[in-house]
């Protein structure tokens, strides 16, 4: 069940997925008559090839469901992909290339925020449209609809987004007003805790200390005894999953665990991580896009479909390409045509029934979906529903 919570109107690689610089095709690169050519860019190669490998396995097999029920009225989804390495300038090269080379129709990508950010100039000149699914920096929804790039979509919720959700949960699920943060200190760990000041003031609450980590770091026992002798009622983390365990025992040392509970993103969740300190990791709050685990038909079948296909259990970036590439499919139906701009429009005003809850999109392209929020209790992790929430865009 969806809960809407607002003030105002989330293994095995196929080696063949991961050779650099190639294009991986679903079928062979002559298209068949009348197909729909989707382009898949996503990182097939580097360190990131995994979250690649998997972002493609979901979209081919949602194409392969769609064709074998008979396409879509009538026409079979082609898969092209390529390999952007996790690179802006490699995912420039790979976005032109199924533009320009393989005449595809439509676009996914990338997992890379930056990636994405690059491709967005690109399709907004060659006309094609671009619905990213699993990239999270709100730049690119800002830049988008009637922020300028009329061809870029985003099926996948910001780091804005996370950030107002989780506060918002925590002020008025748990009580919390008081606040302490200890981030990472990257782009993302800071932009986290800024959208999380931008909206704390909707919820009466106050950031008491404010502390970020660099990578590497092992010692937070300073920090965490100023956080212990501040009065915060919560610690809001936006950090690295290797650090969240080290951070929980040095809790436990300092006589936070059980007191003051962690909130926002760190992979709070896992077996992994509950399992090195479960009294500080108790009462931990934070938010997925989806999780494996999620109680929707549609979303356990998606799990089983995969796993029978694959021999793997998906992760996050299998489904959201699944599911977007169903979506996709879903507004070439509405509008009765794989015309671009048809297509485009039709996306626009599209409503549609994801796994997690219903999918309409805002005047920036951006798409209005819930988030699942995570709450570990006794020692496992518990989801408290699907929530979302409006931001405020900038003026």
């Amino acid at each position: 069940m969806a809960n809407t919570v607002h003030r105002r109107a989330f293994g095995l690689l196929a080696s063949a997925i991961c050779l650099a610089g190639a294009p991986v095709f679903e079928t062979s690169a002559l298209a068949q008559d009348n197909s729909i050519r989707l382009g898949i860019v996503a990182p097939m190669s580097g360190p990131n090839a995994r979250y690649g490998a998997f972002s493609l396995r979901g979209a081919q097999l949602a194409a392969k469901d769609i064709n074998a029920a008979g396409g879509i009225d009538g026409r079979k989804i082609q898969i092209f992909s390529a390999d952007s390495q996790g690179t802006p300038v490699e995912g420039v090269s790979a976005t032109r290339r199924l533009i320009d080379q393989d005449k595809v129709d439509f676009l996914i990508g990338d997992v890379s925020s930056s990636v994405t950010l690059a491709m967005q100039p690109v399709v907004e000149d060659a006309g094609v449209l671009l619905i990213n699914a699993a990239s999270s920096n709100p730049k690119i929804t800002y830049a988008a609809g009637v922020g300028g790039f009329k061809w870029s979509f985003r099926n996948y919720p910001t780091d804005e987004n996370r950030a107002l959700i989780v506060a918002q949960y925590a002020a008025e699920k748990r009580g919390f007003t008081k606040f302490a943060v200890l981030s990472v200190d990257s782009d993302y760990g800071r932009s986290a805790i800024e959208f999380t000041k931008k909206y704390l003031p909707r919820f009466k609450g106050q950031i008491l200390t404010e502390d970020y980590y660099k990578e590497g770091e092992v010692d937070f026992r300073s920090v965490l005894a100023k956080i212990r002798d501040s009065g915060a009622q919560a610690i809001i983390m936006y950090g690295l999953a290797d650090t969240t365990p080290i951070v929980a025992r040095q809790m436990t040392e300092v006589g936070l665990a059980g007191k003051v509970p962690l909130i926002g993103n760190g992979e709070f969740n896992t077996e992994k991580t509950i399992k090195s300190a479960p009294k500080a990791l108790e009462g931990a709050v934070e938010a997925a896009a989806w999780l494996p685990g999620w109680d929707s038909p549609k979303s356990k079948g998606f799990v089983a479909r995969f796993a029978a296909e694959y021999r793997e259990a998906p992760n996050n970036h299998a489904y959201v390409h699944w599911e977007t590439v169903n979506l996709l499919g879903k507004a070439v139906e509405a509008a009765k045509s794989a015309d671009r701009a048809k297509v485009r429009d039709a996306l626009a005003k599209i409503k549609y029934d994801s796994a997690v809850g219903e999918v309409t999109f805002d005047d920036h392209n951006q798409a209005k979906l819930p988030m699942i929020l995570l709450q570990i209790e006794d020692g496992k992790p518990v989801v408290k529903g699907a929530y979302s929430a409006d931001i405020d865009y900038p003026r």
